[in-house]
């Protein structure tokens, strides 16, 4: 029986073909092992699944609260329905609540606290200055035109002296 490693020819030269011929089966080998356990350099494997772009947890939150939100307007309904129903319905317009706006609020307030100023620098003026008429003589010349009006009235009344007057005396008591 006549060994196969004579009849190998190996493609380099070798002092020893049995030698020659394991090395050659083991390289061999080990690149068959490489080729099959070699990765692709192409990716043709399909993109990863995240769950969490696929399932969208925050647009079910979403739904839900919209969902919970209806569930309380529908309920609120139903309660003022039913107090509609009990009562027989009584309607109330007044809007206590509302506070009358107006646009030109602050314009007439500042105009307002400008007169204010402009009235307490008038004040400030007047109170500071001197009278110019003596309103005692004023007082003094008053009762004297008085007196002078008494000469000369037809009726003479009480005296303006309340010290010089006497009631008038009557006729039934003389």
């Amino acid at each position: 029986m006549q060994s196969s490693y004579r009849s190998y020819q190996p493609i380099t030269p070798a002092n020893n073909k049995l030698l020659k011929k394991r090395w050659d089966q083991k390289r061999y080998y080990t690149h068959r092992m490489n080729v099959q356990n070699a990765s692709p350099v192409i990716d043709n494997n399909p993109p990863r699944t995240y769950m969490h772009l696929h399932l969208k947890l925050k647009k079910l939150q979403v739904e839900e609260e919209r969902l919970a939100t209806v569930e309380r307007d529908n309920r609120i309904l139903l309660e003022k329905i039913g107090y509609i129903m009990r009562t027989g319905g009584r309607v109330d317009n007044l809007n206590r609540d509302y506070t009358q706006k107006s646009l030109n609020k602050t314009k007439r307030q500042r105009e307002i606290l400008r007169i204010t100023h402009e009235n307490h620098a008038i004040l400030k003026r007047i109170s500071s200055k001197e009278p110019t008429y003596n309103h005692l003589q004023w007082e003094e010349e008053w009762k004297l035109n008085q007196i002078y009006k008494d000469n000369i009235s037809k009726y003479n009344g009480p005296p303006r002296d309340a010290k010089q007057w006497k009631p008038p005396a009557s006729k039934n008591n003389v």
